[in-house]
């Protein structure tokens, strides 16, 4: 039985090879690689040697092939991927700029993903965690809700909830999935925002009152405050941490925030230190950004051990 379980999209992205190349004219791509920000978060887990399994769903295609592959090669458990007949995996185009924005054109719409449904509840037994991405929730309200139902579960059975909003303030114009966001919000255990998402949930003006606020919720016990560049804070009612950022030469910062979520449930699983967990997922973000691909970085035990053991910025 697997025991940090997610739920949301697997896509695949294809990549411009330079950067300043916009999508509007020809010119050359790389990939696919696997991606989805669930995906990129359970794969992560899965490679630091932690049961995982994730739901979601896939096309018969190669896309669904590619994705499939490399999170059964990881050690992820698929069996909750359902594979449809009818519609094509989901896949992302991306640009980079030299300014460090980059530019998307998603091919999402019906896709298998956003299908998948609530698991029997059986599938539950035994998590210890179950990890919800805010952009999943974005996809359908019919997943959104699906998604929530899953939480409500896994809730039931045991589970404790950690949450990345990863969401932005147009999303939230969509009053039925806002209220769905802040419902898995109360439920929520571990969570993980960048500093615009907190103030945005918390609707306060400062870093400061949001934090403030939001220990304040019943069942929060550590906010994990990601700031890119800037490092990182842990907060719990009793203590704060702060954490700067690894130097590597960074390639692709696509899917950092996600490994990071994954290498953090991991070290809470193993019951470390805060001090030792915020180390574990700043090295794991750092070694995604290393690699070409959202999930490519080179993360294992070895790799984040000896990274740890560098200065930090």
């Amino acid at each position: 039985m697997a025991e940090i379980w997610t739920m949301g999209e697997t896509l695949v992205e294809i990549m411009r090879t330079k950067e300043n190349s916009g999508l509007d004219k020809p010119d050359l791509f790389k990939g696919p690689y696997p991606s989805g920000a669930p995906a990129i978060f359970i794969d992560t887990a899965a490679r630091l040697g932690h049961k995982c399994g994730i739901i979601s769903g896939v096309g018969e295609d190669d896309f669904g092939k590619c994705i499939l592959e490399r999170l059964k090669k990881d050690g992820v458990d698929v069996s909750q991927i359902m594979t449809d007949t009818k519609n094509s995996t989901g896949c992302a185009f991306v640009t980079y700029f030299t300014d460090g924005s980059r530019k998307f054109i998603f091919h999402l719409g019906n896709t298998p993903a956003a299908a998948a449904k609530a698991p029997d509840m059986h599938v539950l037994d035994g998590t210890r965690y179950f990890h919800v991405m805010g952009c999943s929730l974005f996809a359908k309200l019919e997943f959104a809700q699906e998604i929530l139902k899953t939480v409500k579960m896994a809730k039931q059975a045991g589970a404790k909830i950690s949450f990345d909003p990863n969401i932005r303030t147009e999303l939230m114009g969509d009053t039925k999935i806002a209220e769905i966001v802040k419902e898995i919000l109360g439920y929520t255990n571990v969570f993980l925002p960048g500093r615009e998402e907190l103030m945005l949930l918390m609707e306060r003006d400062t870093e400061e009152e949001a934090v403030r606020a939001c220990l304040d919720m019943e069942n929060i016990e550590i906010l994990a405050l990601k700031k890119g560049a800037e490092g990182s804070c842990v907060y719990t009612r009793e203590k704060e941490i702060s954490s700067g950022v690894y130097k590597v030469h960074a390639v692709d910062s696509t899917g950092a925030g996600d490994s990071f979520d994954g290498a953090f449930i991991c070290g809470l699983m193993e019951e470390r230190p805060l001090e030792q967990v915020l180390k574990m997922a700043s090295a794991a973000g750092a070694l995604n950004t290393a690699a070409f691909g959202p999930m490519e970085g080179n993360i294992s035990r070895e790799t984040i051990n000896d990274l740890i053991q560098e200065e930090m910025l």
